[in-house]
């Protein structure tokens, strides 16, 4: 499944995992993804977000909020969720067989569209046409 990523997609996915045990969750969730787009600062991905309108810094804090505090980990391994999954498959029928970017993980968050994470993205954007 990761066998495609670039090396800024790979730091993406490393720091999401990071950010899952940083909350004690045993998961990979689209929020973590969201956070480690958001925290890796990718040029292309910060354009996008910044041509929608979106404030990165608020988008940060509501993601971080709705992430929460965590629970109580009983064990140390970490699961990609099945929507993550489908996010870094959407990802890579994106990019088409050269290797996915930063920029086709957050396109296919945006386009699976169910998440959180994809959730919060609509509202800001929504906010910033207003």
């Amino acid at each position: 499944m990761f066998s495609h990523l670039s090396p800024a997609a790979w730091r993406v996915v490393r720091v999401a995992e990071q950010e899952s045990r940083n909350h004690n969750d045993y998961f990979i969730g689209a929020e973590h993804l969201l956070i480690a787009l958001l925290e890796e600062r990718d040029a292309a991905v910060v354009a996008a977000l910044l041509a929608e309108g979106i404030d990165l810094h608020a988008l940060h804090a509501e993601v971080r909020r709705c992430l929460g505090a965590g629970g109580e980990r009983l064990w140390e391994g970490i699961l990609l969720t099945p929507r993550v999954r489908k996010i870094v498959t959407l990802a890579e029928e994106r990019a088409g067989g050269r290797e996915v970017t930063p920029l086709d993980l957050y396109e296919a968050l945006c386009v699976e569209g169910a998440s959180s994470a994809a959730q919060l993205l609509r509202r800001s954007a929504s906010r910033a046409a207003e």
